[in-house]
């Protein structure tokens, strides 16, 4: 069965005004330079800065009054537990780390040394450390409001159900699932349970983007669509292990820039999908995955879209978009706090990571899920939206791994059966 198409007369999310930090403020330890494909963390915490708790809780620890961490929580601030931090996004753990209005009780995960490296030992000391076999501790507890999860999407549908059915409201920072039944069956469990349940499609949050869709969508100032065209190339460049758990580059990369194009142009259906993809990476090509693809589709009406995605840049992060219409066209260049452009220097004049790309759109992203869980506005993603969005994503894989063309006009993809073969 084909998802219902989704709902495109509303904005990409509610009208807030959205606050930006300037470039002092928001600056963060730069990356390594140098392109790896391993992970890098700082330096390990020592264990004693955290309290483990093996146990569950008496009802007294559990209802107690919410801890004040230092970074601005008071006594209305919102109860928090995170839940798994393998996946977790630099951006999303700067907004969780700097937020005001949140507070962060617990920290469900088996990875004890990640959680250490992750946080700071100042957190980590109001911040209840569990592991995965004690994570009823934090869902009983009437303080914690929201869940965020960060667990690989084969495991996050079963904590997302879970924390729903707690009466949490949950925050997915990745997929709930690559299966499009389960992840149907997680937004259907959030109606029934009716609690907000928020996924990471972070980009339709960004100041540039939104502000092109209000032009595009609402002004219609570009007529008729004909073409829109993405570049996106990350730096630095996620390791093979976090690419095979979030589900390679077509369900970590590709989804957030189909997302943005569907809402673009206010389709629900699509025609035809064409992929390109080599692995120059070696570890990437033992995971039978790519690091650069190409992805041509075409819409009913008649709009053409390319997708240039690759894992692949050695300096800075490239981000680009362009859409041409009847009337004209309009460019989101890369974002540059410098306001310098740069043509065959030797040296990098301003380096740029993921995180700082899109650290706006994080911050707008996890405050908008702030306020779901206060009620003041909807989930800005729909299930309709979501499960196009994997749908459209599984089509594309299928033609990278078959060399050929999928019809979606005639065919429905299924993305369990797809990741299934290379997982």
């Amino acid at each position: 069965m084909d998802p219902s198409p989704p709902s495109y007369h509303k904005p990409l999310v509610p009208q807030h005004p959205i606050t930006t930090s300037s470039p002092a403020s928001a600056a963060t330890p730069r990356e390594d330079p140098t392109p790896s494909t391993s992970a890098r963390h700082p330096s390990a915490l020592a264990t004693s800065h955290m309290r483990i708790v093996p146990t569950p809780l008496t009802a007294e620890a559990s209802n107690g009054p919410m801890p004040a961490l230092g970074h601005g929580s008071d006594s209305n601030s919102v109860g928090l537990a995170l839940f798994g931090i393998g996946l977790i996004n630099k951006g999303l753990f700067q907004s969780l780390m700097e937020e005001n209005g949140c507070c962060l009780l617990y920290v469900v995960a088996d990875q004890l040394e990640e959680v250490e490296r992750a946080f700071g030992a100042e957190f980590l000391a109001v911040t209840m450390v569990l592991r995965q076999q004690d994570a009823d501790v934090a869902l009983n507890d009437q303080r914690v409001s929201g869940a965020i999860i960060c667990s690989p999407p084969e495991e996050a549908s079963k904590i997302v159900i879970d924390a729903l059915r707690a009466g949490k409201g949950v925050f997915c920072e990745s997929l709930p699932s690559f299966d499009r039944q389960t992840a149907e069956a997680c937004f259907d469990e959030a109606d029934r349970c009716g609690r907000p349940l928020v996924c990471g499609f972070y980009k339709r949050f960004d100041p540039a983007l939104q502000f092109l869709y209000q032009k595009v969508r609402d002004s219609q100032a570009l007529g008729r669509i004909h073409r829109i065209s993405t570049i996106s190339s990350i730096y630095p460049a996620a390791s093979p292990s976090f690419l095979k758990a979030s589900g390679g580059i077509f369900y970590n990369a590709a989804v957030h820039d189909i997302d943005i194009i569907s809402l673009l142009l206010g389709e629900s259906a699509l025609d035809t999908i064409f992929s390109l993809g080599h692995a120059f990476c070696a570890d990437m090509a033992c995971l039978k995955d790519a690091d650069t693809v190409a992805v041509s589709m075409k819409f009913p009406s008649g709009a053409i879209v390319t997708l240039d995605i690759s894992q692949h840049c050695t300096r800075s992060c490239d981000h680009r978009l362009e859409v041409h219409g009847s009337r004209g066209t309009l460019r989101v260049d890369n974002q540059n706090p410098l306001g310098i452009t740069e043509h065959g220097t030797s040296v990098s004049i301003y380096s740029q990571t993921q995180a700082d790309r899109y650290r706006d759109a994080h911050r707008e992203l996890f405050r908008h899920f702030l306020r779901t869980l206060k009620g003041k506005e909807p989930p800005a993603i729909t299930k309709e939206q979501f499960l196009w969005t994997i749908q459209v994503a599984a089509a594309a894989e299928q033609s990278w791994r078959n060399g050929s063309a999928v019809d979606l006009r005639n065919k429905a993809i299924d993305s369990c059966v797809i990741k299934t073969e290379i997982m």
